[in-house]
């Protein structure tokens, strides 16, 4: 077994070089005793490059809590979402973490940082109406629109995100049972219910446009979802397919995956699905992440009740 690099403290002249020591001793701590998928890896190394960048050779033991609070005001004033923001700091916040275990903090400053919630927004939700629109853009004129119409239906009849659909592979999919399994963060596995519609427009794709697809690759192809060169279709393919379409039937513009995934999620808890089922579903690790979308239901029956109640 491979023995971790030890974390020595920086000299105030080498403290910029100490900072980029520790963040690859961190990536190489999530890849290989975390076991973190390389997505979230390559997530935490982008959130930490801007930490890097706002740090500017200050030592990392050294900072205030008032210091990391002009961080926090130093990415606000970058423009980003607060949902991005909010991402830096839950990394950051791992990331002090993991220097106080290996002793290079005494305490996590990071920890004292306001709340994400502060920050957290309700994610936009389609209509049911809007939805029925969205997964019907796909017409015959369209090349390939059994396969655009199969990955639209898998994302809201599932919940996947873009790269939990881009990554099935045909042993995935149960079609005459109704369900597939999807592989989540972490590599974690669920098992998802496939709904009539979605199974009848991946059943379509398999008989009539796959074949063809899977012909044009070298080697028989795993995926489910292939490219027009028989390889297997990338989450950013499938983020043009929904930018596609969604401006086809006019949808607001900033949608993507992520919102036929909050659709999936708030249209089953307003049908009355149990808020644990949904969880499974969408592969949350916390009920508290799954939440947020009972806070998306409550905003609709605040506004039915302001327009319908006669003391509203």
């Amino acid at each position: 077994m491979a023995l971790k690099p030890k974390l020595i403290p920086p000299s105030p002249k080498t403290s910029g070089d100490a900072a980029q020591r520790w963040c690859a001793a961190f990536v190489d701590y999530l890849r290989t005793e975390c076991r973190s998928a390389e997505n979230t890896v390559k997530a935490y190394q982008r959130d930490l490059e801007h930490f890097r960048e706002w740090l500017n050779g200050r030592s990392i033991p050294k900072l205030s809590i008032s210091q990391l609070s002009d961080y926090v005001g130093w990415l606000h004033n970058q423009g980003l979402a607060s949902t991005s923001i909010a991402r830096r700091l839950a990394s950051l916040k791992v990331f002090f973490r993991y220097l106080q275990l290996e002793g290079v903090l005494q305490e996590s400053q990071a920890d004292l940082l306001s709340s994400q919630k502060l920050w957290q927004r309700v994610p936009h939700v389609l209509s049911p109406q809007m939805v029925d629109r969205f997964l019907s853009a796909p017409r015959k004129h369209d090349s390939y629109w059994r396969r655009d119409r199969a990955v639209l239906e898998l994302l809201y009849a599932t919940g996947c995100r873009a790269s939990e659909l881009s990554s099935l592979r045909m042993p995935d999919i149960h079609l005459q049972e109704g369900y597939c399994l999807c592989h989540g963060k972490g590599d974690k596995q669920r098992l998802v219910p496939l709904g009539k519609a979605a199974a009848k427009a991946v059943q379509e794709y398999l008989l009539e446009e796959r074949p063809q697809l899977a012909a044009r690759a070298s080697m028989a192809p795993e995926w489910l979802i292939l490219s027009r060169r028989g390889m297997r279709l990338r989450r950013e393919a499938i983020w043009e397919l929904v930018k596609k379409y969604a401006a086809r039937v006019g949808a607001p513009p900033d949608i993507g995956p992520h919102t036929l995934r909050h659709s999936f999620a708030t249209h089953l808890l307003m049908g009355g699905a149990d808020l644990r089922r949904v969880q499974e579903m969408l592969g949350h690790a916390s009920i508290s992440t799954t939440q947020i979308y009972t806070h998306v239901d409550h905003s609709r029956m605040k506004k039915v009740h302001q327009q319908f109640h006669p003391r509203a």
